[in-house]
């Protein structure tokens, strides 16, 4: 280790091996704590973290081949398999086979769903609240462009990135 490094105040408390990535290290952490702050709001709705994202493709895009779901949200297919089992359960979406293709399955929400879309929409306003407590509108603004440009640069594979 430099002494560079050891002097810089951004570095220390970092664990040894992630000194080399102290904005890595932090963008891994926050990311945590914000899906654990989203669990938190969305428990209230009945759903776990993920599902959300699930209904809001469903609900932009209508019935939708539960392959097509699988790359939408970027998640293993037993997940998506998992999630909707449990989304299914709960009368919020509906499977049945596709009649333009009977060996593959549409999955779509039901209007039970629709009141899940209140719940998820203040869920999402109280988590960017907490997220965004005590920063001004113009850091906000500066926050959303610097994580967008983040975004492209880990983007380089668009099979890493299906909603670009």
């Amino acid at each position: 280790m430099t002494s560079e490094a050891s002097a810089d105040p951004v570095c220390s408390g970092l664990p040894s091996a992630a000194r080399g990535g102290p904005v890595s290290h932090l963008v891994s952490r926050v990311s945590r704590l914000h899906r654990i702050a989203a669990g938190r709001a969305l428990k209230e709705a009945g759903l776990y973290p993920g599902q959300e994202l699930l209904m809001m493709h469903l609900w932009d895009a209508g019935p939708v081949r539960q392959s097509e779901l699988i790359k939408a949200l970027d998640v293993d297919p037993s997940t998506v398999t998992k999630m909707l089992q449990r989304l299914e359960q709960a009368g919020h979406v509906r499977r049945c086979p596709d009649p333009d293709d009977r060996r593959a399955v549409l999955v779509e929400a039901t209007d039970k769903s629709c009141a899940l879309l209140g719940d998820v929409e203040r869920a999402w306003s109280s988590l960017e609240e907490l997220t965004l407590v005590g920063l001004d509108a113009g850091e906000r603004a500066d926050l959303a462009r610097l994580l967008n440009k983040v975004e492209e640069n880990l983007c380089t594979d668009p099979a890493n990135c299906p909603d670009r």
